[in-house]
């Protein structure tokens, strides 16, 4: 009996589109890599490791290992941030390490540049605005209350309601 010489797992075709990120993974990592971020998250969520006051004020530019343990992580902030910024710093600290699992950054170094220059040409890690949905017709809301009329649970109305309204947009797309 003869062995199949791939595994199962890599004769499977995609189906559909691929994650955009999956595209350029690799590309990242690799950028991430050479200015010495093992993860990649410290780079692309900074406001959600950081949150988002710190994250206004400062991005990560390098991190930086030493002869000894823990790393130093480079900040870029302007000139007037940079106190509120270096007042921070256990915190974000704190919180980086918390991203890396352990505690990997040992000192944080704050660089400062002018509010123009340098830093416009930078891309902005901040996450796309979520599209927000146009409103439903007045007639399908009107039968989707009718749906869920009988109901006491408003929770559980509400939920048969959006249901309704749902399956109302897509009978309309030929979807169902």
């Amino acid at each position: 009996m003869a062995k199949p010489t791939a595994p199962a797992f890599q004769k499977r075709r995609k189906r559909g589109f691929e994650p955009a990120f999956a595209l350029v993974a690799n590309r990242v990592r690799q950028a991430g890599e050479a200015r010495g971020f093992a993860v990649a998250r410290l780079l692309t969520d900074w406001a959600e490791v950081v949150g988002a006051d710190i994250a206004a004020r400062s991005r990560p530019v390098k991190i930086s290992h030493g002869k000894g343990f823990g790393a130093t992580l480079t900040l870029l902030t302007t000139g007037a941030q940079a106190p509120l910024v270096e007042m921070e710093a256990p915190r974000i600290r704190e919180r980086v390490n918390a991203c890396y699992g352990y505690n990997a950054i040992a000192r944080i170094k704050i660089t400062q540049t002018a509010p123009t220059g340098f830093a416009e040409g930078q891309a902005v890690f901040a996450p796309a605005p979520k599209p927000q949905p146009a409103p439903p017709d007045p007639a399908r809301l009107q039968a989707a209350h009718a749906v869920g009329e009988g109901i006491d649970d408003p929770t559980l109305r509400a939920a048969i309601e959006r249901l309704a309204l749902n399956l109302m947009s897509r009978s309309d797309r030929g979807a169902l």
